[in-house]
């Protein structure tokens, strides 16, 4: 009797030992998560007065998500190796604090990414900071879309479990997250330029950057639903490159009396196009020319990543790339 009480008790403690090894187990699988990155690729700039806009998107992504590490990567190699030339000119750092350090060692997207899977982080968001769906965008995506096509033998083996990519600024196509809805919703966050331009009794015309590819479409719609949203001020749109060009612009502001102009970068960073092509005092730049045209300018140099609504766009595509490819982000 004695024997098989024991026998009795000490399968029941077996039992109880397993039950409690799996629970455990289980629990320590439900607290496993996956360690996820973001990754913010950016065109970059060499401008340390524009420094400020990009750094003012990572802030606010970091201060949306405190428990997700956050990698900037510039896209532009020109830029990458400008910043790389000044990491040993102790001089230059000394005279630009408000560089961080990690400018004068930033990579391009991969290598941000490869550096982010060898600290063991296999989901990623890669949050461009591009305008348009531009080339500069479709390189990006080619990027990402390479590294998800890699299949190993062992699925462990693989760099990376998830990726996703966010939308640009102003969109991009298909029928998910519809682009005129982000037209829409920056031509509302650049409602103080509208405000600023009718205090002034000014024409508001920006400068985008733009590229020969068919995106620069968006700029045309941007231009007609800010004169829908802002009526009482005119804004013209033009481009450093593809359409609408400087010389459309320039057809626009005739068909108004206005002389007074508004000159602002339709851009994330008000850097070297900003401060050389759009204000700057060579004959080529559009200030110059205008100003030869007789017309009264007053630039101003702040990009896009100086405005908090415009950074909760980035913040929010971001988001949106996240959920839909079921990434939590903390």
């Amino acid at each position: 009797m004695l024997h098989r009480t024991l026998k009795t008790l000490l399968s029941l403690a077996l039992i109880s030992l397993l039950l409690s090894g799996g629970s455990l187990a289980m629990q320590s699988d439900n607290n496993k998560t996956e360690k996820t990155a973001i990754v913010v690729a950016a065109f970059g700039t060499t401008y340390p007065s524009a420094v400020n806009s990009l750094q003012s998107i990572v802030r606010d992504i970091e201060s949306t998500y405190p428990h997700t590490p956050v990698q900037m990567a510039f896209t532009s190699n020109i830029i990458r190796k400008k910043w790389h030339s000044r990491a040993d000119d102790q001089e230059y750092r000394n005279a630009h604090p408000e560089v961080p350090d990690y400018f004068y060692n930033v990579k391009n997207v991969l290598g941000a990414m490869a550096d982010l899977q060898n600290q063991g982080y296999k989901t990623i968001v890669v949050q461009p900071t591009h305008l348009t769906h531009g080339e500069e965008y479709l390189d990006v995506e080619a990027y990402v879309e390479g590294l998800r096509s890699i299949k190993t033998f062992r699925k462990s083996w693989q760099p990376f479990d998830k990726i996703a990519l966010g939308r640009p600024l102003m969109g991009s196509w298909g029928p998910r997250f519809p682009y005129p809805q982000d037209i829409e919703e920056l031509a509302q966050a650049l409602g103080n330029d509208a405000k600023a331009t009718e205090k002034q009794k000014a024409t508001l015309v920006y400068m985008g950057h733009g590229n020969k590819l068919l995106s620069t479409a968006l700029y045309y719609e941007f231009e007609l639903e800010m004169n829908k949203r802002y009526p009482q001020v005119k804004t013209v749109v033009g481009l450093v490159e593809g359409h609408p060009s400087f010389d459309e612009a320039i057809e626009k502001l005739k068909n108004g009396n206005n002389k007074k102009l508004l000159l602002k970068p339709l851009m994330v960073v008000a850097g070297d196009h900003a401060t050389n092509d759009m204000a700057g005092n060579e004959e080529d730049s559009w200030k110059t020319r205008l100003l030869a045209k007789g017309y009264q300018i007053t630039p101003v140099l702040e990009g896009l990543g100086d405005n908090p609504a415009v950074r909760r766009m980035f913040i929010n595509h971001l988001q949106d790339a996240a959920t839909e490819a079921g990434i939590e982000l903390r």
